[in-house]
């Protein structure tokens, strides 16, 4: 597991020595049982809709990895339709908690946060009929989820741990054009959870120093986890020419491949005027492109759903554009393998789980060199990093793949890299940071607690 030049999956905490607080020689503490707090996602959900992305997929993953390591992790996520069970079994030792707080549906993530108090209440009332020392640490995921996170964790007396996903500031900082920036309260809350975590985890060496210059961060309780990728889903398989047949797509076409949530944030737009300044260029590839589009909108995009669709059609290639809904993870991976590259101008990632996705597939990718996407895609390599939005840039980067030899040299230079990443590698270097955050809080509170907990 890892990238970049340390290729470990858990670096030190910025300006640390180690990543551990665990004294040399001290037993390692065994975490049975996590709290994960997921307000306003669920795992359950389908990546690509709604506010559902590489969030749920990372939270799938984790806990299913974190189980068998041996410690059990229940989600605590927000329900969103009547009569949903109010436990589901996602995996052995991975159970997701429904939690009635406010109306079912019709709420947006901007409203969530009135509805943190019941969900909190909520989770206390779920706790409340578990036997005491039920959970050993609390895990939480968004800032939304920070604050129950930081809540249950003081009323359980167990440390509490968060990852971000995403930062106000960061992404205020790289907004696109006519994208709506994040609230004030958003920020006033990341600086709360912050200061309240006993650690937070970030998904490159990058985001730990937004989390320190931005938020002042202790250095010494942030860690680095780089995500995973499932490389059982995520192969290269039987190649372009099979999942090409296989979603009847042609044979011959030079397809550039977008697939996320569709959102200003993730510059959908760039690849489609990138396609018009390529077409510009070499009118002849005209013949060749196809360019689908993999996903629903999401954020500021689902005020504005067809924008895509009409942007296409103002640039007059509306009949190479197909515009799919979300898929599952294994059709997903059938797009990886039949486009020649996939195209990334998002405006901020914290990691790039789609672009790490898709390496494992075989297939190159040309990203913005934005977030942690400079940690996943090795420029000129297993594709190219572009600095700044330029469709232009993107259009010359695009057309080095009309030929399809050097999108298989990229290509399978891709996969190799790919196989680096795992997230067993994750899982086990989040018990690590557990296990620190277990065994600092233990020393904090003297030498009875600590013998009476081994």
């Amino acid at each position: 597991m890892g990238t970049g030049a340390s290729g470990t999956g858990l670096h030190p905490p910025v300006g640390s020595p180690t990543s551990s607080s665990t004294r040399p020689g001290a037993a390692v503490p065994h975490v049975r049982r996590v709290a994960m707090f997921s307000v306003h996602t669920s795992p359950l959900d389908q990546p690509g809709t709604g506010d559902a992305g590489g969030m749920n997929v990372y939270i799938v993953e984790l806990s299913r990895q974190l189980a068998a390591l041996g410690t059990e992790v229940e989600v605590f996520t927000r329900a969103t339709a009547g009569g949903l069970p109010p436990t589901v079994e996602l995996a052995p030792g991975v159970r997701v908690r429904h939690v009635d707080a406010g109306p079912y549906e019709g709420l947006s993530k901007e409203e969530l946060p009135a509805q943190l108090c019941a969900f909190t209440h909520g989770v206390m009332q779920i706790w409340a009929g578990e036997p005491p020392g039920y959970f050993d640490l609390a895990h939480s995921h968004y800032w939304l989820s920070g604050h129950v996170g930081w809540l249950a964790a003081e009323r359980w007396g167990v440390p509490f741990v968060h990852t971000m996903h995403t930062m106000a500031k960061v992404k205020n900082a790289a907004l696109a054009t006519g994208d709506t920036p994040e609230p004030v309260a958003r920020v006033i809350g990341e600086t709360q959870i912050v200061r309240a975590a006993d650690r937070l985890i970030a998904n490159t060496a990058g985001e730990a120093a937004e989390l320190v210059g931005h938020y002042e961060a202790d250095p010494l309780r942030t860690a680095v986890v780089h995500p995973g990728v499932n490389l059982a889903t995520f192969r290269p398989g039987e190649g372009r020419a099979a999942a090409r047949a296989r979603l009847g797509l042609p044979a011959g076409a030079l397809i550039p491949l977008f697939a996320g949530r569709i959102q200003p944030l993730k510059g959908p737009d760039i690849l489609l005027q990138a396609i018009r300044e390529l077409i510009d260029a070499q009118p002849a590839l005209r013949r060749r492109l196809l360019v689908p589009v993999v996903g629903g909108p999401s954020g500021t995009g689902l005020a504005r759903p067809e924008r895509m669709q009409k942007l296409a059609a103002r640039l007059g290639i509306g009949e190479l554009v197909r515009f799919r809904p979300p898929v599952s993870q294994a059709e997903l991976a059938d797009w990886y393998r039949a486009a020649d590259v996939l195209v990334m101008p998002s405006y901020s990632e914290s990691f790039g789980l789609v672009a790490a996705e898709a390496q494992a597939c075989g297939t190159p990718v040309v990203a913005a060199a934005v977030g942690g996407l400079p940690v996943v895609v090795r420029d000129g390599v297993t594709g190219y990093l572009i600095e700044g939005h330029d469709p232009v840039r993107y259009a010359a980067a695009l057309r080095r793949f009309a030929d399809p030899a050097h999108a298989g040299r990229l290509g399978e230079a891709a996969a190799g890299h790919a196989r680096r990443f795992g997230w067993e590698a994750t899982a086990a270097g989040t018990l690590d940071v557990y296990r620190a955050a277990v065994e600092a809080r233990r020393f904090r509170a003297g030498p009875g607690l600590r013998s009476a907990h081994g």
